[in-house]
């Protein structure tokens, strides 16, 4: 067995998870299901955190930028070098470092113009952008920076190889689900709730998965949390549960423009920025502050429902029994509570605990176990969930130091 390493800093941007796990390839080609072995989480350096906070929102020049790549990279090899220290594990056995790094950019393809280009259109390669059709995305963590730092073999950068052939990589949930569940029989549905929540259908058969964003996860509560009552986030969901949902502010809420891009839809936490949240803070004033954060939870599990219905066929959703939550926003029990109570009644919301993965670090472990796969040339996204055209391996990898052969050491 291999031992891999994952890491994970989310939109919600509330921290740096790191996990150790353990797979090998099995015969069919693909990892066999990771085992998660241990994690840990740690706060981003709140001088590096502002400068992100301010790239998010286009305030950071070309030469800020450039030095934020090497920084996130820096602070990305020191907390994973944190946790082998804290955890006793040594460098020279870890087969490979997975990351996506820090999202500050994403744009979503235009599906349905992709689909009317014709071939001689998308083989000009520099036209699919210029067009402005084709996603792109830019994400802040230098590859080189955390491979040389930390002595390991590192495979970050995991969605332009799928912006490539048109996909949208993202989610990239699905890949995992698929190593996950790829013995079961039928589908199985799995959602992820970090600032923006996401859901997936795996199945044996690639071509008959799923996966979408379905609007805000916790981001829209940890935020209003923190205006309104100087909370980082709402314990155990207490705030809200003591609230009551308003219907003005939801119908307000199903406004967002998320709405409006075709399915498969992709989000990100920009689409409900500070500015979004202060404005509808204030439009929405007069209602009691606990209604804000209850109407907020609401939101979430109203939008997974409404996501599910328009991007599952629902034959699949009549055979579902269960959905496998994991992120952040199970710890939140009124989030929970909601999307119970709004999706089909045959559904029962329960966490990925229940197949062994902690719901706090799947993301963590989905990140390893795509950069197991890219370092064996195994290709990394689901075409049928994200709309590639193409399998593609996916990631950007630096070589260890460890590695060097010939010449004179120093």
């Amino acid at each position: 067995m291999d031992l891999i390493m994952g890491m994970n800093s989310g939109s919600s941007f509330d921290g740096i998870d790191v996990i150790l796990a353990e797979t090998e390839m099995a015969e069919d080609g693909f990892p066999k299901a990771p085992r998660f072995i241990c994690g840990g989480s740690y706060e981003w350096p709140k001088e590096v955190a502002d400068i992100v906070q301010d790239a998010f929102v286009n305030k950071v020049d070309m030469v800020g930028l450039n030095r934020l790549n090497y920084l996130c990279g820096a602070v990305f090899a020191e907390k994973a070098a944190q946790f082998m220290k804290e955890n006793n594990i040594d460098s020279r056995n870890i087969k490979v470092l997975g990351l996506d790094t820090q999202t500050i950019y994403q744009e979503q393809p235009n599906h349905a113009a992709i689909a009317k280009m014709t071939k001689e259109e998308k083989d000009d390669w520099v036209g699919r952008w210029l067009s402005g059709n084709y996603p792109c995305g830019t994400q802040m963590g230098d590859t080189s920076v955390i491979a040389n730092l930390v002595d390991i073999d590192t495979v970050t950068h995991f969605r332009p190889a799928d912006h490539t052939s048109g996909g949208a990589a993202a989610p990239l949930m699905p890949y995992l689900d698929y190593i996950l569940f790829r013995d079961k029989p039928g589908y199985t549905m799995t959602l992820n709730i970090g600032g923006i929540a996401n859901l997936h259908v795996a199945n044996a058969d690639r071509r008959r998965m799923f996966g979408f964003d379905t609007g805000p996860g916790n981001i829209i509560s940890n935020y209003m949390c923190k205006v309104l009552f100087g909370l980082e986030y709402d314990k155990d969901g207490a705030i809200a549960a003591s609230g009551k949902v308003n219907d003005e502010l939801m119908d307000y809420f199903m406004q967002h423009p998320f709405w409006d891009r075709p399915v498969p839809r992709s989000g990100w936490s920009q689409d409900y920025s500070e500015e979004y949240i202060k404005a509808t803070i204030q439009k929405f004033s007069a209602l009691p502050k606990e209604d804000l954060l209850a109407t907020a939870c609401a939101f979430t599990g109203e939008a997974v429902a409404r996501s599910m219905k328009e991007n599952v066929p629902e034959e699949i959703i009549r055979s579902t029994d269960k959905l496998y939550a994991s992120g952040g926003g199970v710890k939140n029990p009124q989030i929970m509570k909601e999307i119970q109570k709004r999706v089909p009644g045959n559904i029962k919301v329960t966490t990925s605990a229940e197949i062994g993965i902690p719901p706090e670090y799947k993301e963590a472990i989905k990140f390893a176990t795509i950069a197991y796969s890219t370092i064996h040339c195994v290709p990394g996204n689901i075409p049928a969930a994200g709309h590639a055209s193409q399998y593609a391996i996916l990631g950007k990898i630096a070589v260890a130091p460890r590695h060097i052969k010939g010449g004179p050491q120093l």
